[in-house]
């Protein structure tokens, strides 16, 4: 076991978790167990809140400037060890050491967006009335807490640190239990890096602790990132205490293929989408609006997907459970009537028999009667659908009850345009497959792909992590009196 048992992050310190039970990590990609997590009590989440409380006003009153600057040597400190982190992502999640790269390069974008604070949470000052001044400020909510997904160990708990830490918050990580590994190298960095012990904490379990989460009366503030059955729950257990929550939810995005669109780009563009990362984001593409006659383009994803190379181009899905889930869904599909254009139930990878791998698969259910047509798969699944014209596609897209992306493969400007206003989605492309925003623009989906107020990322965890306070002030003698006299 590589790894042995993890620790919880508390104080500054690793510390052991008092608790007895603990859950296997596996490394996907082979099968291998690469160490045991703690399924930690109620009683060591109130640890960190209160080792948070006792330092996070201290924490708060620092300049932001001088916050910014602990950022600043973060940045550099993770970009100097991309490599071991992008090891820790590829062994504990199963994507490539490429797409595990890339994870990483994004969350240090966030934390890039964290240095400019100073500058983005400048508010107005302005002389409402002769002699009378109004301005706003930016204030901490208190202690927070993160609740993060397997899939993007490294990069999700960047969507919300820089903001929420930046801000003057102190912050507890709840990371999924089925990749804790990558967390234990960032609480390593973070302390480097010069946060406060107290200020950033790292506290690993289950659901106890996911529910602890929602009930502690002195954590102000929720942030999720998961499935849309657990985000409805922690909105509402966590809002009925009275935080502030955001909790992101899963996805069945829509891509629009046009009779005008490139073959080439969209060929591609298409293929990456659905299987980067085994098709486990909720930005990736899970359903193809065939619009009119392209089938020509059609051939040319399946040709493309159907050349990837399992274990190289993409990775294992995260679980010997995951795997058998996607299954299901295609094998629900070919029993009830939709043709499997690639198969990828028989995926192996030679040296890696023990892995869990689905390879790119492609299901064409035109009039979307299947499960895989409507429900998110999480997998390297995509599901043809096919629609007569522009608005028969509008009404399949805003028929789905989510509502995190949707992109549209075009070179007609009104098309794209016209797309961009009436599909349901938080998140629209137009040729870009994975439509994912970047700073200083929020991540955050529509209908029940997000619950609660705000988005995250970028602008919008200005808003998730922080109050304004409007202070109207006079001090001069007033020559000139009006109502605010």
């Amino acid at each position: 076991m590589k790894y042995g048992r993890l620790k919880n992050f508390i104080g500054g310190q690793f510390v052991d978790s008092a608790a007895t039970a603990v859950q296997a990590v596996t490394n996907p990609s082979t099968g291998e167990h690469i160490a045991d997590v703690p399924l930690s009590s109620a009683a060591e989440l109130d640890a960190a809140v209160q080792a948070a409380l006792k330092v996070q006003h201290s924490w708060q009153i620092v300049p932001i400037r001088e916050k910014a600057q602990i950022f600043y040597k973060l940045k550099a400190s993770l970009e100097k060890d991309i490599d071991t982190l992008a090891a820790y992502v590829n062994e504990e999640n199963g994507k490539t050491i490429p797409e595990s790269r890339a994870e990483i390069m994004r969350g240090i974008e966030c934390i890039e967006y964290g240095t400019s604070l100073p500058s983005v949470v400048a508010e107005p000052i302005l002389e409402v009335s002769t002699g009378v001044q109004c301005r706003a400020m930016r204030y901490p909510l208190g202690v927070v807490a993160g609740i993060t997904p397997f899939n993007f160990p490294f990069m999700v708990p960047f969507w919300m640190i820089p903001q929420a830490v930046g801000l003057g918050n102190a912050f507890i990580l709840k990371p999924s239990e089925v990749v804790p590994v990558t967390s234990q190298r960032i609480a390593e960095h973070m302390r480097d890096a010069g946060i406060p012990d107290g200020v950033f904490s790292i506290v690993n379990g289950g659901k106890e602790i996911v529910e602890a989460i929602c009930d502690h009366k002195d954590i102000k503030a929720v942030g999720f990132v998961g499935s849309t059955a657990v985000a409805k729950l922690v909105y509402s257990r966590s809002s009925a205490t009275g935080k502030r929550v955001l909790a992101l939810g899963g996805a069945k995005n829509h891509l629009f293929v046009m009779p005008d669109a490139d073959p080439e780009m969209t060929a591609k563009n298409v293929t990456d989408s659905f299987t980067g990362c085994a098709g486990q984001r909720c930005m990736a593409a899970s359903v193809l609006v065939a619009v009119g006659r392209v089938d020509p383009i059609l051939e040319k994803i399946r040709e493309r997907a159907a050349s990837l190379k399992l274990g190289q181009d993409m990775g294992s899905v995260i679980s010997r459970a995951a795997q058998e889930r996607i299954l299901r869904y295609i094998d629900d599909a070919e029993k009830n009537g939709a043709k499997i254009l690639l198969d990828g139930r028989q995926a192996k990878v030679e040296g890696k028999e023990n892995g869990y791998y689905v390879g790119p698969t492609i299901i064409l259910d035109p009039e979307g009667k299947t499960a895989s047509a409507s429900e998110e798969i999480f997998g390297p699944v995509i599901t043809i659908r096919q629609a007569r014209d522009f608005d028969e596609a509008i009404a399949i897209e805003n028929a789905s009850p989510y509502g995190n992306a949707a992109a549209i493969y075009t070179q007609n400007g009104a098309w794209a345009r016209e797309f961009s206003h009436r599909a349901q989605a938080g998140m629209v492309g137009v040729n870009v497959g994975v439509p994912v925003p970047r700073e200083p623009f929020p991540f955050g989906g529509w209908n029940d792909s997000r619950f609660g107020v705000g988005e995250m990322t970028g602008a919008g965890g200005i808003e998730l992590w922080s109050q304004s306070k409007k202070i109207t002030e006079k001090w001069e003698l007033q020559k000139k009196t009006d109502w605010m006299s």
